[in-house]
């Protein structure tokens, strides 16, 4: 009879593995086990998790330290322990919970060099993770163990301690501690090892040089400056992560001394590396936009150096390339590098504009990633801060217009608020576009955000349609009046919140500004909104909202003699029992603040409430007792030019009194 083959086995199910685990085996057949968990594992997230569900953790756990196990299998139990704790946070937490830490610490004494390995190898990949434990190095004892790591002649040991240092050292005083400890030229030395070594020494000196000038100094200082050179001589390195830890690092050093990076050669030599490494594959190419943003974040030098290396060019061609199979990271790293790009200069923006960023941004307003969707609307906001394109009409589209207002109802409050950042510039002024806005459903769904329990939504929907309501006509008023309603914008002017107060101030004074019967909006519903903007004042809030409310009775007091009368019950307090006015009218302390803006409103609410009757003695006489008037004496040399008092009708009425 021939000869057959033989099967092959089966692998062995999770259950039966894990229940090997704490069976009481030994020798080889546990050996195999933890093997092959361990390479069934890796970088299979879903394998992870149903080991876990089967609390295989604290049973490979408990093989480190126990007795009986020999070096064979405490090394793959360490490895398989470092595998769980590999990119996925509830293998992380796991491992801490069942006290994998001190017992892998332990291990890094073993007489074996091969369990030293396996253990320092997995204590590295745990501290790659926000959760694992810091170390406070204002502590003798926490300091010299880093120490006796940094002098180990083991790599996987010294890069381990660099780990350390990258994951817990975050408070100056630590920084210093460790400077003074010699702790950074040690690093400095090791950047001369294996490319780990390298890469996690980078990442530690980082951590201790951020924002600490003195640090930064003692690096550059370092062997007269060659651990600069160094640095700069790794932003060139074969590896294309070493070359982004370096720029890294060097953007560091450069954030904590300024001082020594006065040329513009080395930073413009940065941009392009970073610009190339977005090319490269995995994390690496990930990263790199977002390295490169901070690089150039808020620094016109910066974007100028930007755009004179065709950044916004290469950008827009990765994008073009792969926008629909780029990592949804790059993308977003992408996007933000643009919406920093146009941020300030108003030729980055035509550049983009040139290039059409506008319609790549658009289509990826609907990406499946929250984070993308709401670079996206970071570019169109500021792309759209340019004065000279709004008003060329080129984001009034509805194909602008409609996924900006998609977005406001988006599950994402981050992405809704970007969305209302990129309408609240759209809306600015500009007549095709509010016709798109109020004809799309936008101002139905702005209302319903301003009474949202989120604060910043409110914010940026009042601030949306304030902008919408500069400079409007009497129908469009009358519609987004409707929508909002008298009663939500009373509550808005008494918000708890002092910066949605001031928006919706404006937002009022926009209302009443502009065609002769506006301020009808504000007398509806028993004066409400005038009684809460005069609450308002009294109380004294922040200088915006006071600017704000006294212009707004600044408009109102410039139509009719009903309407003044309204202001001055709201300017000054009227005694119950007198009947007269008492003499402690906020507007006295207004007309004294440091805030020229303060001052300048409450006089112009002055000069509308006197002209062009200005001989009115009723009213010079209220204002006259409240102490107004000799206030106005006391700014005819006010050190803002527009706050003299010199000119048009309150000259007249001060010099009567």
């Amino acid at each position: 009879m021939p000869a057959t083959a033989a099967a092959e086995a089966p692998p062995s199910a999770p259950e039966k593995l894990a229940a090997r685990l704490s069976s009481g085996e030994a020798g080889e057949s546990l050996l195999t086990a933890l093997r092959e968990i361990k390479n069934q594992i890796i970088g299979n997230r879903t394998k992870k998790l149903v080991y876990l569900r089967l609390h295989a953790v604290p049973r490979i756990v408990a093989l480190l330290s126990a007795p009986s196990s020999p070096p064979p299998v405490i090394v793959q139990a360490a490895a398989a322990v470092g595998s769980f704790a590999c990119g996925v946070e509830e293998g992380v937490r796991a491992v801490l919970d069942a006290g994998a830490v001190p017992h892998l610490t332990m291990l890094l004494s073993h007489p074996d060099a091969k369990v030293i390995d396996s253990a320092a190898r997995t204590l590295r990949i745990i501290f790659q993770s926000k959760m694992a434990p810091k170390y406070d190095f204002l502590l003798e004892e926490n300091k010299a163990f880093l120490l006796s790591l940094l002098n180990s002649t083991n790599e996987n040991i010294t890069e381990f301690a660099a780990s350390i240092i990258a994951h817990s050292c975050e408070k100056p005083t630590e920084q210093t501690s460790l400077c003074d400890a010699g702790v950074m030229q040690k690093l400095v030395y090791l950047l001369g090892g294996s490319t780990n070594q390298r890469d996690t020494c980078l990442d530690a000196i980082s951590a201790i040089v951020r924002t600490n000038s003195d640090a930064a100094a003692k690096f550059i200082s370092i062997g007269n400056g060659k651990a600069f050179n160094s640095l700069m001589g790794l932003i060139q390195d074969r590896y294309p992560r070493t070359r982004l830890l370096a720029c890294v690092c060097l953007i560091t050093v450069e954030r904590a001394f300024p001082v020594y990076f006065q040329e513009m050669q080395i930073k413009s030599k940065l941009i392009v590396i970073l610009l190339d490494l977005i090319e490269e594959a995995g994390r690496v190419g990930d990263d790199a936009p977002f390295v490169l943003k901070g690089l150039i974040e808020e620094s016109e030098e910066l974007h100028r150096q930007a755009l004179s290396v065709t950044a916004a060019e290469r950008l827009c061609g990765y994008m073009r390339k792969g926008k629909a199979v780029l990592e949804a990271r790059r993308l977003e790293g992408i996007l933000l590098v643009l919406g920093e790009l146009s941020s300030k200069l108003e030729q980055s923006r035509a550049k983009l504009i040139e290039l059409q960023v506008p319609t790549l941004v658009i289509d990826l307003l609907k990406h499946d990633c929250a984070q993308v969707r709401t670079a996206a609307c970071c570019v169109i906001k500021n792309i759209s801060r340019s004065l000279k394109n709004l008003c060329a009409g080129r984001f009034g589209t509805e194909s602008t217009v409609m996924p900006l207002v998609q977005l406001l109802c988006d599950s994402s409050t981050s992405v809704q608020t970007s969305a209302l950042d990129a309408i609240c510039n759209v809306a600015v002024n500009l007549t095709t576009k509010k016709s798109v806005l109020l004809q799309c459903g936008g101002v139905s769904t702005l209302s319903q955000l301003a009474r949202s329990m989120h604060s910043e939504v409110r914010l940026k929907s009042v601030r949306a349609l304030r902008n919408l309501m500069f400079l409007l006509d009497r129908k469009d008023k009358d519609f987004i009046f409707t929508e909002l309603t008298a009663s939500t914008l009373t509550t808005l002017i008494s918000d708890p919140d002092p910066l949605v107060q001031e928006q919706a101030l404006a937002l009022a004074g926009n209302f009443v500004d502009g065609c002769g019967d506006s301020t009808k909006y504000i007398f509806s519903e028993d004066i409400s909104i005038l009684n809460a903007v005069s609450r308002q004042l009294k109380s004294a809030g922040s200088p915006g909202m006071c600017i704000q409310g006294m212009s707004f009775l600044a408009n109102i007091a410039a139509e009719n003699d009903l309407h003044k009368d309204a202001v001055m019950d709201c300017i000054l307090p009227v005694s119950p029992d007198l009947n007269i006015s008492t003499p402690n009218s906020f507007l006295v302390n207004f007309l004294q603040s440091k805030e020229r803006l303060l001052r300048l409103s409450s006089l112009w609410c002055l000069v509308n409430l006197v002209y062009p009757n200005h001989k009115n003695s009723l009213r010079v006489s209220a204002l006259h007792s409240a102490g107004i008037i000799s206030q106005l004496k006391t700014m005819v040399n006010d050190p803002c030019l527009d706050c003299k008092v010199d000119p048009f009708p309150l000259k007249e009425f001060t010099l009567r009194s």
